[in-house]
């Protein structure tokens, strides 16, 4: 249980994401969509997922430099990419963790069952340290 006070209109704290929900907004994981408005029914995106890792790597003190070399700009669809997740996205390229497909991001795409299975094994192995 994390003692902070939850902003978000739409998150139930007592609904079983309640209390995660409110840990990662304590530490600056999720940051929601502005207006107090968090979105647990909405799927993630591939851009929201790498900046929620991006942000899960920086809160344990891992090394997330490994982005700041990293070129995005190559990828077709490099402007449709929030201005918010590009150091995430660079880093989740440069780690790697995310791959593009086809010269492209897709960073608004709705992250697939598969591809989230795809990321967290290299997440795991490439940056979590023992």
């Amino acid at each position: 249980v994390v003692d902070y006070f939850m902003t978000f209109n739409d998150v139930d704290p007592d609904s079983w994401y309640g209390q995660a929900v409110r840990w990662a907004a304590s530490e600056g994981i999720v940051t929601g969509y502005g207006n107090n408005q968090f979105g647990p029914d909405d799927p993630i995106t591939r851009e929201q997922m790498a900046a929620m890792l991006y942000r899960y790597a920086q809160h344990k003190d891992y090394d997330v430099s490994v982005g700041e070399n990293t070129n995005i700009l190559s990828y077709t669809d490099f402007e449709h990419l929030g201005e918010w997740a590009v150091p995430a996205m660079q880093w989740a390229c440069g780690a790697p963790i995310i791959h593009g497909a086809d010269g492209r991001l897709t960073p608004g795409a709705k992250a697939t069952r598969a591809q989230v299975a795809a990321i967290l094994p290299p997440f795991c192995e490439n940056v979590l340290k023992p």
